[in-house]
C-alpha cells in the first residue's frame, strides 16, 4: 500500500549558541518498503509525485532527495509557503582492537578536520564493514559527507566543514584522540579526549548556519544506516507532535531494526515540564548534569564586597586594577522611548558618553554586541532564574543572580555623586571543584513526555555543563562576527554535549560486549543491564544518586556509569514488534506503523504484554491527570539472563510508606544463559493531594548484579 505523508518542516536546532530559523517548507514524503533496484524506486518516486503535482516534468524537478538505502522513500518540495567525572580515567582498561572497528556516526554541522582532536596519525584504513563514500569541499581534506535540501541557496562553504563549532565538539566529545594540553586560552588546561578515542567519526552534515532541515537528517540518516555506523549521536532537537512527524524518529527506528543504538539529546528547555524532546522510545534520550569541575569568576567592588560567581567563562585578564562601575539608571540615553527598558542594555538604550570606559550592570539578556559598540569594557548581568552554566562573551561579563545585583546596585547608588570614583573590575575565571556534582543542569529539559504518558524521559543525564572539547577555527570562540578569537577548543554547555558522552559509553560498552542491541544498551547504562558479556569481570563500588527537586523527569534513570555497564545481569529486551505494539497503543494505524517497521503491521496480529505501558521498558511510570485518582496499577515486565549461567535474583523494592508496591514472582530462578523470565509489579496508593509526585525502585539482585528500575507516579497537573 501507498502512503503519502505531507511533512512540515521545522528548524531542529537544540545548539547551546546560534539561533533558530524562523523559515518553514513544506514537503511530501512517500515511506515505504525497499526495493531491490535503485533505478525502479527512482521511476516509482518520479511516478508518484506526477500523480500528485500532474505535471511530470515538475514532479521531477519538485523531488529534492530519495532515499534508496536503508529505506525505500523520497523527499519533495511543494510550493507551499509558512514561514570525566565518568570513572574513565587514561588508564582504563580498553579493547583497543575492537574499539578502532568502532565507527560513530554524527549528523551535525560538520567537522574541523584540522583540529588536533581529529588527528588521524596511525588510524589506518576505515574498517572493512564501512560502506561510506567521500565527499571533499572547501577548507575540508577528510570523507565524510554533506546534505542541503535547497543546493541553489548554498551557504559559502560546500563541503563538510564545520562553520558552526558545534558539530566538532560533539565529535570530539564522543570519540577525539586524547591531545595533552588542550585549554581555552588558558582555562580548563588538561589531556582533552574523547570516550573512544580509537573509535572513527563518521560526520554527516545535516545543519547549516540557517538550521536544520528534515529532508537532510533523514538522508543523513539513510546513508549513516547504510554506510555501516555502530551508533548514531544526534545533538539536534525539535519537538514532534507525533513520532510520525519526527524523520530522526522514523530514521532511528530502522536504525534500530539494524542493530545500530541512536542517541539524540533532551532539548535546552528546562526546567520547564513537559519540555523535553527526541522522546521515541527507540531512542536514547540525554539530559546534562554536572561534573565535579566548575568554572570561578571573581568580581571586587571599591567597598570591598567580593562576588565569586559560578556561571561565567571569562577568558579576558583586566588591563586595569579598577574601572568606574555604573548601571541603566545613572546612564539612559534621554531620548529613549517609552516602549524600551534601559536595564536591557540593548541598541540604543545608553548614553554613550556616560558608559564609555566602564563596567555596566544590565539586566536579563543584555546585548554584549552593542555595549561592546558603545565602549563599555565589561558587563555584570543580574538574572531572576538559576543559572549554572557559564558562556563567553565579547566583553569582560559575568552573570550574578538578583541577590546580587541588588547589592551593586545599592553601592552604586551610594557613590553615584562619585560615579567615576566607584571602581569594579573582573577578573579572569579560574577552574575549581564542584563537590555538589552532579546535579542537573537547569536548562536542561524535563519530562513528562507530551507524545506519550507512558514512557519515561529523559533516559538518562550526563555531563553538559563547561564541557571543554574540539572546536572550529572556521567560527570565533563566542560565534560573533564583532569577535576574532578563534581556538581549535572550546568551552559549551547544552544537552548537545551530554549526548555524545552517552554515545561513547554506549560504544565503550560495546568493545567489550559485542552482541548488544539497541534496546539492550537502553536498557539503564548506570544500572548494569546490557549485554552477554565475553571476558570482563570489574568489581562495582560506584553508587550515584543525580540530584534534582524535580526526580526521573529531570534525571531519567540516574547518571551514565559505563563502567557499571560491562557488568550487565539482567537487561530489558526489546524488538521491532514490541515497539509497534507500543504504537498500536498510542493509537497508530497498521498502515502509519508500516512508515516505521517497513512492513505492512497489523495491531491484531502482535502479542501484548499487558500492563499500564504494555511495553518491556526498564522504567515504569504512572502519569495522574487528576488530583483525586487513587494509584492502582500493574506493570508486565520480561528480564534475560546474561549474566552467570546459573542465578538466583530476588525482588528489593525500596518506596515511600505512602506507595504499595507489589512483585508477583518476588524471585527469578535462571539455569542458563540468555534464559527470559517474566514478572508484574503492582502499584497501589492514596490520591496525590498535597504531593507532586512519588519516587520508588525495583531492584533484582543476585548479590553479583544489581539491576535497578526506577519507578515514577506524577501528577500532571502540579508538574
Amino acid at each position: 500500500m501507498i502512503t503519502l505523508f505531507l511533512l512540515a518542516v521545522q528548524p531542529h536546532w537544540s545548539f547551546t549558541h546560534g539561533s533558530s530559523d524562523t523559515v518553514r517548507k513544506a514537503y511530501i514524503v512517500y515511506m515505504g518498503e525497499a526495493l531491490q533496484s535503485k533505478t525502479s524506486a527512482t521511476d516509482l518516486h518520479h511516478s508518484l509525485l506526477s500523480s500528485v503535482v500532474r505535471d511530470t516534468s515538475i514532479a521531477q524537478q519538485s523531488k529534492i532527495h530519495s532515499y534508496t538505502k536503508s529505506f525505500n522513500a523520497f523527499a519533495a518540495m511543494l510550493e507551499v509557503l509558512n514561514n570525566y567525572f565518568l570513572k574513565m580515567p587514561q588508564s582504563v582498561k580498553r579493547n583497543n582492537q575492537i574499539e578502532s572497528n568502532i565507527i560513530v556516526g554524527v549528523l551535525d554541522t560538520g567537522i574541523y578536520m584540522d583540529s588536533p582532536s581529529f588527528d588521524d596519525k596511525g588510524f589506518g584504513l576505515p574498517p572493512s564493514k564501512w560502506k561510506g563514500s567521500c565527499q571533499v569541499g572547501v577548507n575540508f581534506t577528510g570523507c565524510n559527507k554533506f546534505y542541503h535540501d535547497n543546493p541553489s541557496t548554498f551557504p559559502s562553504i560546500e563541503s563538510p566543514a564545520d562553520e558552526e563549532g558545534h558539530g566538532s565538539h560533539a565529535s570530539s566529545i564522543a570519540a577525539g584522540v586524547s591531545i595533552a594540553g588542550a585549554n581555552l586560552y588558558g582555562l580548563a588546561e588538561g589531556t582533552a579526549r574523547g570516550g573512544v578515542p580509537s573509535a572513527r567519526i563518521a560526520m554527516y552534515k545535516v545543519c547549516w548556519l540557517e538550521g536544520c532541515s528534515d529532508v537532510d537528517l533523514l538522508a543523513g540518516m539513510d546513508d549513516a544506516i547504510n554506510d555501516g555506523v555502530d551508533l548514531i549521536s544526534i545533538s539536534i532537537g525539535g519537538a514532534a507532535s507525533s513520532y510520525l512527524d519526527d524523520p530522526i524518529a522514523i530514521g532511528a527506528f530502522h536504525a534500530m531494526m539494524k542493530g545500530i543504538l541512536t542517541t539524540r539529546s533532551a532539548g535546552n528547555d528546562g526546567p520547564y515540564a513537559s519540555s523535553v524532546e527526541n522522546t521515541a522510545p527507540w531512542i536514547m534520550t540525554v539530559g546534562a548534569s554536572t561534573m565535579d569541575r566548575q568554572f570561578s569568576t571573581l568580581g571586587k567592588f571599591g567597598n570591598g564586597v567580593e562576588i565569586a560567581v559560578r556561571t561565567s567563562v571569562n577568558i579576558f585578564l583586566p588591563k586595569s586594577r579598577i574601572y568606574p562601575l555604573t548601571s541603566p539608571g545613572n546612564a539612559t540615553n534621554g531620548s529613549l522611548t517609552p516602549d524600551k527598558d534601559p536595564w536591557t542594555c540593548d541598541f540604543g538604550t545608553l548614553d554613550q558618553k556616560k558608559v564609555r570606559g566602564k563596567i555596566v550592570l544590565c539586566k536579563e539578556k543584555a546585548s554584549a554586541g552593542y555595549l561592546k559598540s558603545v565602549g563599555v569594557i565589561g558587563m555584570i548581568i543580574t538574572l531572576q532564574e538559576k543559572v549554572d552554566t557559564g558562556f563567553s562573551f565579547t566583553l569582560p561579563a559575568v552573570y550574578v543572580d538578583a541577590n546580587a545585583g541588588d547589592k551593586i546596585i545599592t553601592y552604586i547608588n551610594s557613590t553615584k555623586v562619585r560615579l567615576t570614583l566607584s571602581p569594579a573590575v573582573i577578573y579572569k575565571t579560574k577552574t575549581t571543584r564542584n563537590a555538589a556534582a552532579p546535579f542537573v543542569a537547569s536548562f536542561s529539559s524535563r519530562g513528562p513526555v507530551n507524545v506519550s504518558s507512558t514512557i519515561l524521559k529523559p533516559n538518562i543525564v550526563a555531563p553538559g555543563v563547561d564541557i571543554l572539547a574540539g572546536y572550529s577555527k572556521l567560527i570565533s570562540i563566542t560565534a560573533s562576527p564583532d569577535d576574532n578569537r578563534v581556538n581549535v577548543y572550546n568551552v559549551i554547555s547544552g544537552t548537545s554535549m551530554a549526548c555524545p558522552h552517552v554515545t561513547s559509553a554506549a560504544a565503550y560498552v560495546k568493545t567489550f560486549l559485542l552482541d548488544c542491541s539497541p534496546a539492550a544498551i537502553k536498557s539503564c547504562p548506570n544500572d548494569n543491564r546490557f549485554c552477554k558479556p565475553l571476558v570482563v569481570k570489574l568489581v562495582i563500588t560506584y553508587e550515584l544518586k543525580v540530584k534534582d527537586d524535580q526526580a526521573e523527569l529531570a534525571y531519567g534513570a540516574d547518571h551514565i556509569d559505563p563502567i557499571r555497564a560491562l557488568q550487565p545481569g539482567l537487561i530489558y529486551n526489546l524488538s521491532k514488534y514490541d515497539y509497534a505494539r507500543f504504537l498500536c497503543n498510542e493509537n497508530y494505524t497498521g498502515i502509519a506503523i508500516s512508515l516505521f517497521t517497513n512492513e505492512n503491521t497489523s495491531c491484531s496480529s502482535l502479542p501484548n504484554i499487558g500492563g499500564q505501558d504494555a511495553l518491556n521498558y526498564p522504567s515504569m511510570s504512572l502519569q495522574l491527570n487528576n488530583p483525586n485518582s487513587s494509584i492502582s496499577t500493574m506493570f508486565h515486565r520480561k528480564v534475560t539472563n546474561v549474566g552467570s549461567e546459573k542465578a538466583i535474583y530476588k525482588a528489593i523494592v525500596k518506596a515511600p510508606a505512602i506507595l504499595k508496591v507489589t512483585v508477583v514472582a518476588k524471585q527469578l530462578a535462571f539455569s542458563h544463559l540468555h534464559e527470559e523470565k517474566s514478572s508484574m509489579v503492582v502499584i497501589k496508593g492514596p490520591p496525590l493531594n498535597n504531593i507532586t509526585s512519588l519516587s520508588a525502585s525495583l531492584e533484582w539482585s543476585d548479590t553479583k548484579h544489581k539491576v535497578k528500575s526506577p519507578i515514577f507516579v506524577y501528577l500532571t497537573q502540579k508538574m
